[in-house]
């Protein structure tokens, strides 16, 4: 297996102008179109959580977007770590409170 083909997970709080700004929509779709698992959550402090769960190279390509995020937003910092994948597969989604 090559290393883009590896399993991985991120866990990522992404931080600076992200809620209102449809950062969980879009994360979802982008997410769910490279076929990743896990799931977004807006956080109370502001923030924007997420895990991602998948192939190194589409779990990669999901944390680059996260430093830009959507059209509106302005991400200040990305705090990442790397978990052990957990064999999730499956859906990507949207957690509320």
């Amino acid at each position: 297996m090559s290393k883009e083909e590896e399993r991985v997970r991120a866990h990522v709080f992404v931080e600076g102008r992200v809620q209102g700004v449809f950062f969980r929509a879009t994360t979802y779709e982008m997410a769910s179109a490279l076929d990743l698992s896990g799931w977004v959550r807006n956080c109370r402090d502001g923030r924007v959580e997420a895990v991602f769960e998948g192939k190194c190279g589409d779990v990669e390509e999901m944390i680059k977007w996260c430093h830009k995020g959507p059209p509106g937003a302005i991400v200040s910092k990305v705090v990442l770590n790397r978990e052990e994948p957990r064999g999730e597969s499956g859906t990507f989604s949207i957690k509320y409170y």
